[in-house]
């Protein structure tokens, strides 16, 4: 089954489909082997894993061959991260093609001008929202899987306020959107108004430290959303783990005394399935 396909059933389902951020294929390994549905690949995290920050300055080839490395590796669905599609309405079709040759099952693709910020930001920018319908327009008639999900995502409400940014969704919707993102209400009220008056399937983000309030994922599919992404918790832990390694290393000139926060050689190997690699090449060896 085509990962788009999964994907659609997943959200025909009726349950809440959970996705922790990625941002290689190690971490997309580790999402899936924790059994979640979905995997989300955070454009921001995967910005910050080449070491530079969630402002755009990425090329899409950078990102599209990022995305590619992790669908080779899982057979989860990705939600992928298209930013403002890379610049106009022929950009975001170009961009569209090459996530779909990817193998990604979705993308988001946002109302912000280019080049992006966070949405989590301060001092973000609007294209207009005919702009915005007409790019959604572009990108459904450059896919050709059917079963792809197409994403609108409006930035709308730290910039043009709560009702603008519903008006924004509906707009998008029309435009033929599958799913519906508005990018961080502030409230409980928020997100609850935002799933009442939007139609169609809804996502919604959630981590620690931005500007949504946290809800439990039962209280949010009661509401009615259908995806949860949670982006940069995966990295951040991991930039907190390889931070306090560093420092025993520093401190000790090895990390042995934290020897019980990492998992073993063997373990590892496990994970990334290096016997069945190894196994493999024995069938195609002279």
């Amino acid at each position: 089954m085509r990962a788009t396909t999964k994907l659609r059933a997943l959200l025909n389902s009726g349950r809440i489909a959970v996705a922790p951020g990625a941002f290689d294929g190690l971490s997309a390994r580790l999402v899936e082997q924790a059994g979640f549905p979905t995997i989300y690949a955070s454009g921001g995290a995967i910005a910050r894993s080449a070491g530079v920050p969630d402002l755009g300055l990425l090329s899409m080839s950078a990102i599209v061959e990022r995305l590619a490395s992790m669908v080779d590796v899982v057979a989860a669905p990705i939600i992928a991260d298209a930013d403002t599609g890379y610049g106009n309405a022929l950009n975001a079709q170009s961009a569209a093609r090459a996530f779909e040759r990817a193998g990604v099952a979705a993308f988001h693709l946002e109302d912000q001008t280019f080049p992006k910020k966070c949405g989590h930001y301060d001092d973000k920018g609007l294209v207009p929202a005919a702009e915005m319908v007409q790019k959604l327009k572009a990108v459904r008639d450059a896919l050709h899987d059917p079963d792809f999900v197409v994403i609108a995502r409006t930035d709308a409400i730290a910039v043009e306020g709560f009702s603008a940014a519903i008006d924004r969704a509906s707009a998008y919707h029309e435009a033929g959107a599958d799913m519906l993102f508005v990018e961080a209400p502030t409230s409980e009220d928020e997100i609850a108004e935002v799933a009442r008056r939007l139609p169609g399937w809804k996502l919604i983000n959630m981590f620690e430290g931005g500007k949504t309030p946290l809800l439990p994922a039962t209280r949010l599919e009661a509401l009615g959303y259908n995806v949860v992404i949670i982006p940069s918790d995966t990295q951040r832990a991991a930039i907190k783990a390889m931070q306090r390694v560093l420092a025993a290393i520093v401190r000790d000139g090895s990390s042995a005394s934290l020897r019980g926060d990492m998992v073993s050689f063997k373990e590892r190997e496990a994970l990334i399935g290096t016997a069945a690699y190894l196994e493999r090449g024995k069938q195609y060896s002279a």
